[in-house]
């Protein structure tokens, strides 16, 4: 955790650690192999606690985090749906990242009713990113039993009164963080480089160049202008 800035001076040199792997790009410690891709490791792996067959829903899904989260559970041999906010990452999600099917949630007047179409038999388990409208949907359509690992709610402007579900159909809904899983890094960083190294694994970043797009960048975030993680190139040297 720097400042934007060329040069950055650590006063704590526990802080940092040494790059095991060059065989991947550099770009790829802020992202799939850096907090990103812990964070979806435990949210799914040690939240979810899943299981061969079970129906996943993934919101933010092309997201840094979402689009990691979908491939674990394709992994898992799960059925994976996720939302996003353009045509264009819909796509991304059934071609590249291999969702079973996305939808596009500005187009869905209903979010309840778009649920019931993606998930007419219900969802087990839900990567929460975004809260407000989207959690009051998806907790009308969780199964019985069903878990909820909270990651984000950068919506959550928007109240959820559907809170109920979680005692009559006896939901588990935990947050997270990802500071408190940094013990699981090692063995995440196996598992998840040989992921790539075979191809079970793919990865997109949104790469802007200089230190002088970075509020662009940043503002980009809010209006789902990037695609995958963004990365800010302040040097390539």
């Amino acid at each position: 955790m720097t400042g934007w800035e060329e040069f950055t001076l650590v006063s704590k040199p526990e802080t940092p650690f040494k790059i095991k792997y060059t065989d991947v790009p550099l770009s790829y410690y802020t992202s799939i192999l850096g907090m990103p891709g812990l964070t979806a490791y435990a949210g799914f792996y040690e939240i979810c606690t899943p299981k061969k067959g079970e129906y996943v829903f993934v919101s933010a899904a092309s997201g840094a985090v979402g689009q990691l989260v979908g491939q674990f559970a394709k992994l898992m041999g799960c059925y994976v749906v996720g939302s996003a906010v353009s045509s264009e990452k819909v796509d991304l999600l059934k071609s590249k990242f291999g969702f079973d099917d996305a939808f596009n949630y500005k187009e869905e007047p209903d979010l309840n009713e778009a649920l019931k179409r993606y998930f007419p038999e219900g969802i087990d388990f839900y990567f929460e990113n975004v809260g407000g409208l989207m959690l009051d949907a998806v907790l009308v359509n969780m199964r019985l039993h069903g878990r909820i690992a909270v990651c984000g709610m950068i919506s959550q402007y928007k109240g959820v009164h559907n809170l109920h579900y979680i005692v009559t159909k006896c939901i588990q809904m935990e947050g997270f963080k990802v500071f408190n899983y940094y013990s699981l890094y090692p063995q995440f960083l196996e598992a998840t480089r040989q992921c790539i190294k075979e191809g079970k694994i793919v990865y997109v970043e949104d790469i802007v160049e200089g230190l002088e797009s970075a509020p662009a960048a940043l503002i980009g975030l809010f209006t789902g202008r990037n695609v995958g993680k963004q990365v800010v190139a302040v040097s390539h040297e």
